[in-house]
């Protein structure tokens, strides 16, 4: 899958790693998105929020979160990054936990992910993650809104002219 590669940039304008996600063209409502900056200012991940309700708030949250990111330790029980990040964005501070995960496979194109599905301690979130060949965890938070396989069709890396500053 080409968008597995790392870029090789003389001068980073962004994240040095692609960004899968959701192509905001493709979809109706607003787009927000957040880097992650590390002291020495690389960057740790990168989120994107889709605001699906037409303002009332995002109903999808996709985080990038290369190998070493602080953002992906995560201890027993804690919820991802991104749930803590919906929930933020949706003024929801119920204490949420992770109650299990589940382990699915997931052709995508000619190549098998191993989705771990994330249950949580409310139901109305839906969260998936899976790791890519270059050591990119990819993690999907949704509101009210079930996460089916077909999502998966529809993500692909974003151009590196979205995050430049």
């Amino acid at each position: 899958m080409s968008f597995l590669r790392r870029r090789s940039a003389a001068t980073p304008a962004g994240p040095d790693f692609d960004v899968l996600a959701m192509d905001p063209g493709d979809w109706p409502g607003n787009l927000g998105a957040g880097l992650l900056p590390a002291p020495d200012g690389s960057c740790q991940g990168v989120f994107l929020r889709y605001d699906l309700f037409g303002g009332r708030g995002p109903a999808m949250v996709i985080g990038n979160l290369p190998e070493g990111s602080p953002a992906r330790e995560t201890a027993e029980g804690q919820i991802p990054f991104e749930v803590a990040q919906l929930l933020a964005a949706l003024e929801n501070d119920e204490e949420v936990t992770v109650t299990g995960t589940e382990e699915s496979p997931v052709m995508l194109d000619d190549n098998l992910l191993i989705v771990r599905r994330i249950i949580c301690s409310e139901s109305r979130i839906s969260c998936v993650q899976f790791d890519r060949s270059d050591g990119v965890l990819v993690t999907i938070a949704s509101w009210d809104r079930p996460i089916t396989e077909d999502l998966y069709q529809l993500l692909k890396p974003l151009p590196a002219e979205l995050f430049q500053r």
